[in-house]
Parts: C-alpha cells; sequence; structure tokens
C-alpha cells in the first residue's frame, strides 16, 4: 500500500525514484476503493494445487480480491474432478459472452512445452483469451508456459528447448531495483525452476518494448514486462510449495523416469532430506506487489477497463 507524502517533501521524489509507493495527498484524497477483480486461467492439471498456491499470494495484501477461476471451454482435465470444475470453474466463451471485465488475469503454465504452440489443442481459444485481454483485463501476467505463450502471441518471442531439463532452484539477479514489480526485493533471488524450454536475452533485446527485470547466469531470464500494455512474462515457478519440486522428482523417479535431482533444493543435496523453502517471501512480494500496482492504476469503473 502506498505511503502519502506532500509532493514538495524531498522523501517524496527519493522513495519514488527507489521505487516506494508514494502518492500525494490530493490524489489520495480522490481514491475511491472497491474489491479487484482477479481471474485465474488455470491450465494445470492439478487445479486444486495450482489455485491454492496463487489465491494464497493474491490473497496476502489488505486489499479485497474477488477471485474468479476459468477454464479452457473444451478442453476435459482428467486430473481434477468434474463437480469440482463444475462448481467452481466457468468455460472461457461464458466469460467473453458475458462482456466483463477483470482488473488482473493469471494465466499458469501447462505441461505441454514439448509442443509449438499450434499442436496445443486449445491454442486457437488461448489467443482467443490473449486478444480479449486488450479489451477486457488492466493488467496480466502469464506464468511458465502461459507467459512464454502470451509473449509469442504478443511479440513473437520464441521459445527454444533445452538439452535436459533446468530443475532445481537457482540464484536469479535483480536487474530493475526500481521496478514497482520489485520493491522490496534483494539484489539476488532465489527461484524455483522446472522446464524443458527457455527464451533468450537476445531474442528480448530484439523487441524494444520488452524489459528483463530478474535473470539467471545459470537458466536465463526469468521475468520480463511489457510496460505499455501492463504484461508481465514469468517463466519460472515462485508459487511453488515448499515439496512442489520433490513431488515432481519423486514422481519420475517412481516412473523410472531420468532425472536429475533438483539443484540447490536438498540439504546438501540429499533427497532424504526435507527441503526448504527459500523463496516465500519473494513470492509474496511480488505478487503483493502486482496487485498494488493494479490497485494503483486500475479504472474504478471497471467498464472503463480497456478504454483506458
Amino acid at each position: 500500500m502506498p505511503i502519502t507524502l506532500p509532493s514538495n517533501l524531498p522523501a517524496f521524489e527519493i522513495l519514488k525514484r527507489e521505487g516506494v509507493m508514494v502518492m500525494a495527498p490530493d490524489r489520495a484524497a480522490r481514491q475511491d476503493i472497491r474489491p479487484l477483480r482477479i481471474a485465474l486461467l488455470n491450465l494445470m492439471p492439478k487445479k486444486i494445487q495450482t489455485e491454492n498456491q496463487f489465491a494464497r499470494l493474491i490473497g496476502a495484501t489488505p486489499l479485497q480480491i474477488d477471485l474468479s477461476l476459468i477454464r479452457m471451454s473444451d478442453h476435459e482435465s482428467r486430473n481434477t474432478a468434474a463437480d469440482h470444475l463444475e462448481s467452481f470453474y466457468r468455460p472461457f466463451n461464458e466469460v467473453e459472452a458475458s462482456g466483463e471485465r477483470f482488473d488482473g488475469l493469471i494465466v499458469t503454465g501447462a505441461p505441454v512445452e514439448h509442443l509449438d504452440f499450434d499442436q496445443v489443442t486449445y491454442w486457437d481459444e488461448l489467443r482467443r483469451v490473449f486478444d480479449w485481454t486488450r479489451t477486457h483485463v488492466h493488467s496480466s501476467f502469464g506464468v511458465c508456459w502461459g507467459g512464454m505463450a502470451m509473449a509469442w502471441h504478443f511479440h513473437g518471442l520464441p521459445k527454444h528447448m533445452l538439452a535436459e531439463k533446468a530443475f532445481g532452484c537457482f540464484r536469479h539477479r535483480n536487474l530493475a531495483p526500481s521496478s514497482p514489480y520489485l520493491r522490496g526485493f534483494s539484489d539476488d533471488v532465489l527461484i524455483p525452476v522446472s522446464r524443458w524450454t527457455e527464451v533468450r536475452q537476445s531474442d528480448i533485446d530484439a523487441r524494444g518494448e520488452l524489459q528483463t527485470l530478474l535473470a539467471s547466469e545459470q537458466v536465463g531470464p526469468c521475468l520480463i514486462e511489457d510496460a505499455a500494455a501492463r504484461r508481465l512474462y514469468i517463466f519460472n515457478h515462485l508459487e511453488y510449495d515448499s515439496t512442489t519440486l520433490k513431488d515432481e522428482y519423486d514422481r519420475d523417479v517412481a516412473a523410472g523416469k531420468p532425472i536429475e535431482v533438483p539443484a540447490n533444493y536438498y540439504p546438501d543435496n540429499d533427497p532424504s532430506r526435507t527441503p526448504t523453502n527459500r523463496w516465500r517471501s519473494h513470492a509474496h512480494l511480488l505478487y503483493g506487489n502486482w496487485i498494488n500496482e493494479i490497485y494503483q492504476t486500475t479504472p474504478f469503473d471497471l467498464a472503463e477497463i480497456g478504454r483506458e
């Protein structure tokens, strides 16, 4: 939440340059408050686990959030009970037809990264989702494959297959300390990674509208921003629970698949020991900063979203 300071106080400009959320008294007096409408387009097979992860993060701010759960219209989930989907999720075509608008949208990852985008069965509808965000969503946040898909759709940013899976917890450098999305971030951040694909910094640099905010020397760009369109793309997993990488590792070991022990995850690299969560605070910071930035910039009248 912002701090209200006189705009001519020296601290006002100093804190603003540092990325602290400051507000002049005249602006604060004009602010109206309403619940923020955030939608989660959940593409993951284990939908309950994923919705818990994101709800935990976006629900940790002082602001009231109305969370709407959305699914692809015709894609059938094999890992989530039909009654759960029927009770709590709305198909996108119903949301689209309603004409309603949202302050924010999160698009999750999906276990389809080995496929070209146009080979994904719901790709045409997902492209409709992305185009719909231009006029019906104030700020969008694509995560892992969802971020890569969104960046490909809007910027033609390609994904590249890796020779081996990027798997574990890796140090990332804070490249934009004054970004409103990185308020309170350390100079380097440990982030869980689990993917077979990557985007490359050279491809990002060729697209002037994009800026890299977090990156790792080992696993490349992580968080990039399209500021003009209020879009964020993150390719790694700050939302992961403490045991998510362990669950993935144990699953692959049980299935006899070749898998390396996740890097920098278990104490002393020993899978028999309980992993330690060293990213939770930055997860709350990132999603809290995103929610607060939406709060600061979204219209009070939802009908004005897409017309700003």
